[in-house]
């Protein structure tokens, strides 16, 4: 009987096709032009505007009290027939006092409907900052059990909102804003009377 002696030659990995390695370079640039792309957009994009699944849907319902008038109720239509700001806010946020003093020098340069929701707070305890620090909003609404935030989608405070005359969201914007920010992201969106703005540019 006879043996052979058979040696086993190690396998070699099947070879590249230079079409295929010059198409898979091709990909790998293409694929980091794009991320480059996105990052450059992202770097542009104001990192407090964040998407909403609310963005261009009508502002929701409500039914809560005024803080300036316990006895009266509003409603969603008593925010609507101009475009305006809705600020979320509470005293127990310190971003929020810290705020104050730019809403009030956006309300006095500017004069835009702006709606206070005051969230989750005492209102008491509100009564007495406005009449220490100043009122800017047309109205603040008792939202101390949060239902209008829960159906915003609120973060915590302060948030705004900016909507049109009709109540569709426009655009959020979480954390404070101040008049340099209003005037730069906000006022477009807004479309506040030309000759109004002209006057005060003068």
């Amino acid at each position: 009987m006879s043996h052979f002696n058979k040696s086993v030659q190690p396998e070699s990995p099947p070879e590249v096709n230079s079409n295929s390695k010059f198409n898979f370079n091709w990909l790998l640039f293409i694929g980091f032009i794009l991320l480059i792309g996105f990052l450059a957009k992202g770097l542009k994009l104001n990192p407090n505007f964040l998407p909403s699944q609310m963005i261009q849907k009508p502002f929701p319902e409500f039914q809560l009290r005024s803080i300036e008038s316990h006895s009266a109720l509003k409603h969603k239509q008593d925010i609507l027939g101009q475009p305006a700001l809705v600020h979320i806010w509470a005293t127990w946020c310190q971003i929020c006092l810290h705020e104050h003093d730019e809403l009030m020098a956006i309300r006095q340069k500017w004069q835009p409907s702006i709606y206070g929701v005051n969230y989750k707070d005492d209102p008491s305890k509100v009564t007495k900052w406005f009449a220490g620090q100043g009122q800017p909003y047309n109205f603040t609404l008792d939202d101390r059990t949060g239902s209008l935030g829960v159906d915003l989608g609120v973060y915590g405070t302060p948030e705004t909102y900016v909507i049109d005359a009709k109540g569709i969201i426009l655009a959020r914007h979480v954390g404070p804003i101040s008049l340099t920010l209003f005037e730069r992201e906000f006022l477009p969106l807004l479309n506040l009377n030309k000759s109004k703005k002209e006057d005060i540019l003068s």
